[in-house]
This record gives C-alpha cells, structure tokens and sequence, in this order.
C-alpha cells in the first residue's frame, strides 16, 4: 500500500492550483494522478504540426476575470497575450454581435424599428446594462416583449436546445443571465478588466505551476483503478462527485462536446474568432485559433463543435447542466461528501458547477485557504 500525504485527483485547473499551493506554501509532497495522458484538463492546447498555430483541443477558452488575486497567481506562471473576445452569431444570414447589442439590433430590423426599440431599451433599463432575455420577455412594454421573442427564437432557443438538448425554461437562471441583451455598443463578449491568453499556451503555463520538485504527476492513472493501492492524508477530488460515489444517488447529468477540426489552405476563413450558428446547421459554434495569439500562418484551423450528451466510457464531461433536479442528486453528494474527513471536492465536476476559468482558480485558491488555515 503506497502512502502520500496529498493526493490530487484531476490534473486540470483545480487540481493543478491545490497542488502548486500545498508544495509551494506548505512545502508539502503532492502526488497529481490523472487518467487522461496529459496535464491541463480541459483547458489543453498544443501546436498543430501541419500550420504551427495553437490549437485548444476540448474547445476555445479565453481567459477573463475581475478578481485581481485570480490575475495576480496566474500571472506568476505565465507572460499574457491581451486578448478582447469577439464573437457573432449568424441571424437571417446576417453576422450580429454577442451578446445582442444595439449595433446587432440596427443590423437586423429597419432603421424606425431599432431607434424605438434602442430608446425604450434605455428608457427602462439604463445605458450600458446587460438584460437576460427571459426578464426581457416580461417587461410589460409590448414593443420589448416583441424584441425579446425576437431575440429569444434567433439567437437564444435554437443555440440553447443544441448546446444544452432541453429548453431554456428547464434550465437554471444562470444559463440565460449568460445570453442577455446588453444595451450598449461595446462589441466585446466579456467586459471583464482582465482579459488574455498565456502567450505560450495554456499547456505551458500548467507545466509552469507543476514546476516544483515536491510535485509528482502521475498519467494515465484512473482513479477508480488506484482507490484501494494508496493510502492518503488529505484527498483533494476534482473529478466527478457521483463518480466518486459510485453513482449512490443517480448519476449526475452532464453535455458533451463531438468538436471537428478542420484545416484550411487558406489565411482566414472567418470574419472573426468565433461565430454561433443558432438557427444553422447541426453545430453550435465554429472557432479559429490563429486569431488568438495574432499567429502567421498561410493556413489556418478552425473546430466545429457539435454538442451530445455524455456517456461514460465513450467522450468526456464538458458542462454540468444546471437544472433543478440535478441540483436536488448533487445536493445529497455534497451532504455526504461532509461526512468524509480530509476529502475535497473542487471544480467543476467535483462541485458540478458551471464555473469559468477564473472561478476555478478562485475556488481552488479557497479551498487551500481553508486547509491552510485549519
């Protein structure tokens, strides 16, 4: 029986974060396992061979945040690429702004029609506020109920039923809060102060904060298989919480993503990073990478990505759904996992939320700071 005094589950974001505290500020041994056979989790990236660009292989991520701690600890591990997200979704053939702005709005109705929606926009809500869709929808003015079915069918139900494979009204607020009407011309996804890309990738800043010598990682290790050959002091559990029960209470929902990768023979293919397909074809979203990090190339990748529902065995966990019901199966793991001493659930399959990169951070920071303090 192998003895450890810290064992990490997950060698993603969470993982990796628990594990660079506990050696660097506790200077405590850590062994890292992940069944995958690379570091990073799903926030993995690699340069492709063929065009030299760097390619994120479970889909894009764009580092954001307004948590200046978040910044401030990952910027000890990386060099930042300054990064402003842009993204448009296709609506009638028309390429709009992300979230639907009062640019998109001028792009889709005739020009009477978006200056009265434009000014009852403001009129009720403010200049510069972002409105989810849903509370749009009940605003009492008919003209904004109008523009919000409007924008609910064009660019919120169709993206919504293929990303997620219900409607939106089974699904938690935070969904729709994530695709709101945002009154104002700022064309930027998010509006965060912190926005970047490591400027080497985000493989290379993982291998950055993996570094120290009192860090082991371990590949190709499924957890499930090494459970009863390793005894521990404190388990940190960034892998699925029903998993680690052995599904006691249901197994937790979770979409997945099938994401095509496609090369070009040609500089660019698309107007920008990102276009959302929410009335088109079978994928939600297409993405080329060379915008990322500004890179030369006279080829270029682009991934196409059609969502699914996990199935054990056979793709990966991308997104916990948030919904009510599953809320209610989690509950009764996060009660039991209380039960447990010196075992610590982070992330988002340990917490099944739908936490962005920052959140992550910011959560494992937390959880250090808990068992630091203790």
């Amino acid at each position: 029986m192998e003895k450890v005094k810290n064992l990490v589950v997950g060698c993603g974001l969470s993982g990796i974060v628990i594990a660079e505290r506990l050696a660097e500020e506790k200077k405590e041994k850590v062994l890292i396992i992940d069944k995958r056979k690379h570091i990073g989790g799903n926030i993995f990236d690699y340069k492709d061979r063929e065009t030299g660009i760097m390619v994120h292989k479970y889909g894009p991520h764009v580092f954001h945040t307004n948590e200046k701690k978040v910044w401030d600890y990952l910027s000890r591990f990386t060099q930042w690429h300054p990064f402003m997200y842009k993204v448009k979704a296709l609506i009638d053939g028309i390429e709009v702004n992300i979230p639907f702005n009062l640019d998109s709005l001028h792009k889709v109705f005739p020009k009477h029609m978006a200056e009265k929606f434009e000014n009852k926009l403001i009129e009720k809500f403010g200049f510069n506020k972002k409105v989810p869709i849903l509370d749009l929808k009940t605003s009492g003015d008919v003209d904004l109920q109008f523009l919000a079915q409007y924008v609910y069918e064009k660019v919120f139900l169709g993206y919504t039923l293929k990303q997620w494979g219900v409607k939106p009204e089974n699904l938690d607020s935070s969904v729709s809060a994530r695709v709101p009407v945002f009154i104002s011309r700022d064309s930027r996804y998010f509006q965060d102060k912190y926005q970047a890309i490591p400027a080497e990738g985000y493989t290379q800043m993982a291998a950055n904060m993996l570094k120290n010598p009192l860090i082991e990682v371990r590949l190709g290790n499924d957890y499930k298989d090494i459970r009863n050959k390793i005894e521990y002091e404190k388990l940190f559990y960034s892998g699925a919480i029903d998993e680690f029960f052995d599904f006691e209470f249901g197994a937790l929902p979770y979409r997945s993503l099938d994401i095509m990768l496609k090369t070009f023979n040609k500089t660019f293919v698309q107007s920008g990073p990102q276009i959302n397909y929410p009335e088109n074809y079978d994928y939600t979203r297409s993405v080329e990478y060379k915008y990322y990090l500004d890179e030369i190339s006279d080829k270029t990748v682009v991934s196409y990505e059609f969502p699914c529902s996990f199935k054990i065995g056979k793709n990966e966990r991308y997104y916990p759904i948030p919904a009510k019901d599953n809320e209610v199966i989690y509950q009764a793991y996060k009660q039991k996992a209380l039960t447990l001493n010196n075992v610590f659930f982070l992330g988002r399959l340990g917490d099944y939320k739908y936490y962005n990169m920052d959140q992550v951070v910011s959560r494992a920071l937390d959880v250090f700071k808990g068992v630091a303090d203790a």
